[in-house]
């Protein structure tokens, strides 16, 4: 097989949308490796990384002030675009002494809603006046296509002014029925927590936060929903249980008890979502808990009792939640993923085959 030039990071963006892949992956002293469907594959006829071709690539895809971010902190973020390919996020980090380089593929346009196979219930998310929203799971679940969809949702249907606050920026949004002003943390704003403060000066509607990564940017995200704005946000969480408790953790003994009721008279719903590789073909499907808040489940959140809401999202079907292991055992049964894949993704496995026992 013809070796292609593995040091033209052109080539290499080409082989992975020709792929379908998810991501791209660049280290030196291995092969180019794309991740498709889950499952890492090195680009066929590429040769193992070395240091030059590697810094050649970090020369190619860097200026002047992403470089010295670079050299400063170990590691940079950033996005861009390429004609007829995508969009595409970076990461590039040290490590041993070298470059490596993670680049996740975007699609220019953003999926509709109804593409990614979720529960409806979430579009009503998008039509709240005020309140929370959370969409939560481990990185390369979905979450910023899931909110990205929602933004784009209340683009099309609402006349809004909405702010996103993003490190990087993924989707780009144009103004619909609504205005979509997008910032970058690094480059258009210091950091999530000041461009949240900022933006309650610059009259949205709705905010979207990247990530509450710090109790700074979690307490200013609060207030935001507390003031009648509509905020999203996301979390490297699995379950709103946990969640919760993340949040409520962020912040010290004392200021815990004035979180809970904070948090738990704004916050809407909880999307918790999984990606799965798909039975028969290459592809990926969504597997997803929905917490719809209501007085009960607010009730739980002010006593400190997240554990037990997972009882109350079980019996919440009416208004339209949805457990993990449910929406498992209904892709099970419909033979769109294995029972195996499945397993190891459920929280609670005894009621994931409970629910598979009254399926059967």
């Amino acid at each position: 097989m013809r070796e292609i030039d593995y040091t033209d990071i052109e080539k290499l963006l080409e082989y992975t949308c020709k792929n379908k892949a998810t991501d791209l992956l660049i280290s030196v002293g291995t092969k180019p490796t794309i991740r498709v469907s889950t499952i890492l594959e090195p680009v066929q006829g590429s040769s193992a990384q070395t240091i030059d071709s590697s810094e050649k690539m970090v020369q190619t895809l860097l200026d002047e002030k992403k470089k010295q971010r670079l050299e400063n902190d170990g590691e940079v973020d950033f996005s861009f675009s390429r004609s007829g390919l995508g969009r595409f996020r970076v990461n590039i980090y040290k490590q041993r002494g070298t470059y490596s380089i993670a680049i996740r593929s975007l699609p220019f346009e953003i999926p509709a809603f109804e593409e990614l196979g979720l529960p409806d219930v979430i579009k009503t998310f998008s039509r709240r006046p005020k309140g929370l929203i959370l969409a939560t799971g481990s990185t390369g679940s979905g979450k910023s296509t899931t909110l990205a969809s929602i933004i784009d949702m209340i683009n099309n249907e609402r006349h809004c002014h909405v702010i996103t606050i993003e490190d990087p920026i993924e989707y780009l949004h144009r103004h619909k029925n609504s205005i979509v002003d997008q910032r970058e943390v690094g480059s258009d704003t210091r950091s999530f927590a000041s461009a949240v403060r900022s933006a309650l000066r610059e009259d949205p509607d709705v905010i979207m936060v990247g990530e509450m990564r710090d109790p700074e940017t979690i307490s200013v995200a609060l207030t935001a929903a507390e003031t009648g704005h509509l905020v999203f946000s996301t979390l490297h969480t699995v379950g709103a249980a946990k969640t919760i408790d993340r949040i409520i953790d962020a912040f010290p003994p004392a200021q815990q008890n004035q979180i809970k009721s904070q948090f738990a008279t704004v916050i809407e719903g909880i999307i918790s979502q999984q990606l799965i590789p798909l039975r028969k073909n290459k592809g990926l499907v969504a597997a997803c808990e929905v917490m719809v808040a209501n007085a009960a489940i607010r009730n739980l959140i002010r006593e400190g009792k997240p554990y037990q809401i997972n009882s109350i999202i079980q019996t919440g079907a009416n208004l339209g939640m949805q457990s993990l292991e449910a929406n498992l055992a209904s892709l099970c049964a419909s033979g769109e993923i294995t029972q195996d894949d499945a397993v190891i993704r459920a929280m609670d496995t005894q009621l994931f085959f409970q629910l598979m026992n009254k399926r059967w």
